[in-house]
């Protein structure tokens, strides 16, 4: 019998996957103490897993529900520096030539934070760190002249959660007044001021989930959920947060037309599936999903070397969440991922079954084979 500890009891996924295999392999799993060290598997908290003290117990393979080290495709500014970093030293170009689905991006760090994070000898370096700011200014200035008018710029913070430290303004210089006033680093990427629209006019995003398995192989679940704005699109007012941020948490909040259009304003694959062919005349598998394939392969390629497992004590899996939008040509942007994603409420047995038949089954094999326990992850 295998046993596994949770010590995450804040995450829907991972309690639907335990609860899983409490019931549906119960003959072959029982959870654990938090405390016990000889488990074979680990649900942990995503900033506080003991890495170090993982694979030391001889006989017992141990797996854990995170690859350590992956914050760096997760963290905005972190991203933003690992693509730049590869393009430069891999493909010798740079990362808006390299990874054409990335929108500009320019990491900017609060002067007065930057002032005060190098130490010498007790004192302060007065030197601020260097950051992109002056890369934006140019930028800014090339793109104004070539397209004769002013282009639209969205500040991101690298600590920002639930539409939280988002700021959008043609004046760059606006924006990194706003940088400077937080105490935390920032992104500003250009903004697609020309989405692809719902019905209402109304802008959206795409959430995919990816499972990243022991073997480092990729999957991609194939349901997922567009999270829709309540409010028509309104490209000169970017006071309307509900017409450009469709963040669940802040629609719900702000606006007054939540649910008008979808249930929870949330969006499945079949309906827009419907959409796009009653619109443009394409499905997703025809010209939204290879775009999502390539990327996501293409974004674990790069980060491969950092965080692999190989010939280290234990090995690990990873549920990502990959955000996408689509602009007027339907091209799929990557906005950001995700290392600790939510679900949604109608996909999570069906994640939570997916997980374990994809990535826990192959290396503790069930006593018992259940062949209608199908996996909704395909491998990319």
């Amino acid at each position: 019998m295998y046993g596994f500890v949770q010590r995450d009891k804040k995450s829907s996924v991972y309690h639907a996957v335990t609860e899983y295999l409490l019931s549906e392999r119960r003959r072959d799993w029982r959870k654990l103490p938090s405390n016990v060290t000889g488990f074979h598997l680990m649900f942990g908290e995503r900033n506080k897993l003991p890495f170090g003290r993982l694979g030391h117990d001889p006989g017992i393979v141990q797996l854990v529900n995170y690859y350590r080290g992956s914050d760096i495709i997760c963290r905005k500014t972190a991203m933003s520096k690992v693509f730049k970093s590869y393009a430069v030293s891999m493909i010798h170009s740079t990362a808006e030539e390299s990874f054409k689905w990335l929108p500009l991006t320019f990491f900017i760090c609060p002067q007065t934070v930057c002032r005060m994070n190098v130490r010498s000898s007790n004192t302060i370096d007065p030197t601020p760190k260097p950051d992109e700011r002056e890369k934006l200014r140019k930028m800014v200035e090339e793109l104004n002249q070539t397209e004769n008018k002013p282009v639209a710029w969205i500040a991101k913070s690298s600590a920002g959660a639930k539409g939280d430290g988002i700021k959008i303004s043609t004046d760059v210089n606006d924006l990194i007044t706003y940088v400077d006033s937080h105490p935390y680093a920032f992104v500003i990427q250009r903004y697609i001021e020309r989405p692809f629209l719902l019905q209402g006019n109304r802008k959206f995003d795409i959430r995919c989930w990816v499972l990243l398995d022991h073997k480092y192989d990729i999957y991609l679940l194939k349901e997922g959920v567009l999270r829709t704005a309540s409010d028509e699109y309104k490209p000169g007012n970017f006071n309307a947060v509900t017409s450009h941020l469709t963040n669940h948490a802040l629609q719900k909040d702000l606006s007054k037309h939540f649910g008008l259009y979808e249930e929870g304003n949330e969006m499945f694959y079949e309906e827009f599936n419907r959409y796009l062919q009653d619109t443009v005349g394409v499905t997703m598998e025809t010209a939204i999903l290879p775009q999502v394939r390539d990327i996501i392969k293409m974004c674990f390629h790069v980060v491969k070397e950092r965080i692999k497992t190989n010939g280290i004590g234990y090995i690990s899996f990873q549920l990502f969440g990959f955000d996408f939008m689509l602009d007027e040509d339907l091209k799929v942007w990557l906005m950001e991922i995700n290392g600790a994603p939510a679900c949604a409420q109608k996909l999570l047995p069906d994640l939570a079954r997916s997980i374990v038949v994809t990535a826990i089954d192959p290396v503790f094999p069930p006593s018992v084979t259940n062949s209608a326990e199908n996996t909704w992850f395909h491998k990319i």
